[in-house]
């Protein structure tokens, strides 16, 4: 059992991936106090249920202090208010429709928020990281395909049911090809991992030569090497469409700063410095002016991390109508 107190300084955070469920108790600091990892097992297991061991698995090491609550990060379009699961990919197979806020609350008798994981991710940031003192900002998060987040007057920008910043669909070339969305020119075909490593194979077979092993990591560093030309073509396909959207995102929403996590961003400042270069290329000289684009700074934690840092914010608690003791 774990005991509801609402002037707790600790939460329960809990990171859902297609591969991996973290939970954590979390410290209103954002310090890691207890962390448990388990496999998602996704098309094996029932996520909520994996969910839910995760969550128990934390009292293994003794029981928990009081705590404020649970906040979810999941994969997926979350409907914000009511914390369930508006669509989920195949990555978690029978996750659509699930009312994972409701569950929770009624499995452990404690109040619970459940949002989009980049969304946590830019909790994350705007309370600790590379956010921290900045009023507008976007983040956006390179990995298996692309996720994004925004900030606005220091609060996230969550649009009718809380499907705001799908940037990864945003399309950088509407002759392009098909996204698994329906759309074409998607962003994440050019800057997600798979992307990047589905340019790098395609440019290896057409060249004749062997695609095995062509991922985003070797695409990456050849880049880096210099002695690649299929690997620096992929990445600099990545790094076109990233600027072109940054761009795009700079003229919709003016940021202060655009927060770039994850993916070919781990390249460090040769990435960065070829993406501003993109970026002014796009954008409109007035802007672009003063927009910083800068790594995402909280680390593999940050998403477990800013799932519970919802808690604390502003009228977080009074999403649901229902009373906790």
């Amino acid at each position: 059992m774990i005991v509801h107190d609402g002037r707790s300084s600790l939460a329960v955070g809990v990171d859902v991936g297609g591969t991996k469920i973290l939970a954590g108790l979390i410290s209103e600091a954002g310090e890691v106090l207890r962390r448990m990892e388990l496999p998602t097992r996704a098309g094996e297991a029932d996520p909520c249920a994996r969910i839910v061991e995760a969550i128990e698995s934390l009292g293994a090491e003794g029981a928990l202090p009081p705590v404020r609550g649970i906040g979810v990060g999941t994969a997926g379009q979350v409907e914000w208010r009511s914390g369930s699961i508006r669509h989920s990919s195949a990555l978690l197979p029978g996750y659509t429709g699930t009312p994972l806020r409701q569950l929770l609350e009624d499995r452990f008798g404690l109040p619970a928020l459940v949002d989009n994981d980049v969304n946590a991710l830019a909790v994350a940031e705007l309370r600790l990281g590379a956010g921290r003192g900045c009023r507008d900002f976007i983040c956006v998060a390179l990995g298996t395909g692309v996720g994004g987040a925004v900030v606005s007057g220091g609060r996230l920008m969550r649009g009718a049911w809380g499907g705001a910043g799908e940037l990864g669909h945003l399309s950088v070339d509407r002759h392009g090809p098909r996204c698994i969305c329906g759309s074409r020119g998607c962003l994440e075909l050019y800057a997600s991992g798979t992307g990047i490593a589905a340019g790098l194979k395609r440019r290896l077979e057409a060249a004749g030569l062997p695609a095995d092993g062509a991922d985003a990591r070797a695409a990456v560093s050849g880049w880096l090497a210099g002695d690649d030309v299929h690997a620096a073509s992929a990445v600099e396909d990545a790094l076109d469409a990233l600027g072109a959207a940054a761009a795009s995102l700079a003229h919709a929403l003016n940021p202060q700063r655009i927060l770039i996590g994850g993916g070919v961003a781990d390249a460090g400042e040769p990435f960065f410095a070829a993406l501003q270069a993109r970026f002014r290329e796009h954008a409109m000289p007035s802007l672009a002016a003063g927009v910083e684009l800068l790594p995402a700074v909280r680390g593999r934690d940050s998403g477990l991390i800013g799932a519970a840092l919802q808690l604390w914010e502003d009228g977080a608690i009074g999403v649901g109508s229902r009373e906790f003791s």
